[in-house]
């Protein structure tokens, strides 16, 4: 299979990142709410937890779309799409040193390395779309981080908000490209 090819099946079967990014916004959205109104320690668990989940609800979200939720078993990108979502988890300790130095930098850091997380999608959905979302993450949680008198949850709703309409502009970049036929496989009785 060729790159181009690989990374069609990718934009493809994903929506352009949009199911995974509406999972992944969701998930931001209920840990913000959950720092505005109520307990920091949720608020951080839910969204540390919840993130082990986003591909699994990814992969379920697909299925209720009627979509096949898989990669074609000639995409050699699977495995680099498995790596880069480990980044993510294995980056948490630099998130967890910069909430106990200062408890108004979790989601800012969050930001960042969420970011940085997202680089390596440029490639692996060949979507120039993810710079500007890794410029964006990145970007946003080092002023809140540096700059911001606000509350401490800002960073969580900037995210959330910033993930919806990057997954929107990649379902609308990918519809636009007429690329959406993964459809998951129908299941009629031989």
């Amino acid at each position: 299979m060729l790159i181009a090819d690989a990374q069609r099946d990718v934009r493809s079967t994903f929506l352009g990142g949009f199911v995974g990014q509406l999972v992944s916004a969701v998930l931001w959205g209920v840990s913000a709410a959950l720092a505005t109104w109520g307990r920091p320690r949720q608020a951080i668990v839910v969204l540390i937890v919840g993130g082990f989940f986003i591909f699994p609800a990814t992969q379920l979200g697909l299925r209720l779309l009627g979509r096949t939720w898989r990669l074609a078993p000639s995409n050699p990108f699977g495995q680099l799409g498995m790596q880069v979502a480990f980044t993510l988890p294995l980056s948490l300790p630099l998130v967890g040193a910069a909430a106990l130095y200062r408890m108004e930098w979790f989601y800012p850091a969050f930001m960042i390395v969420l970011g940085a997380h997202y680089l390596p999608f440029v490639f692996l959905y060949g979507m120039p779309l993810f710079y500007a979302l890794a410029g964006v993450l990145v970007a946003a949680g080092f002023a809140i981080g540096r700059f911001s008198p606000g509350p401490w949850h800002l960073g969580a709703w900037v995210t959330a908000v910033t993930l919806l309409a990057f997954g929107v502009v990649g379902r609308f970049l990918v519809s636009r490209e007429g690329i959406l036929g993964a459809v998951a496989p129908s299941r009629t009785p031989r």
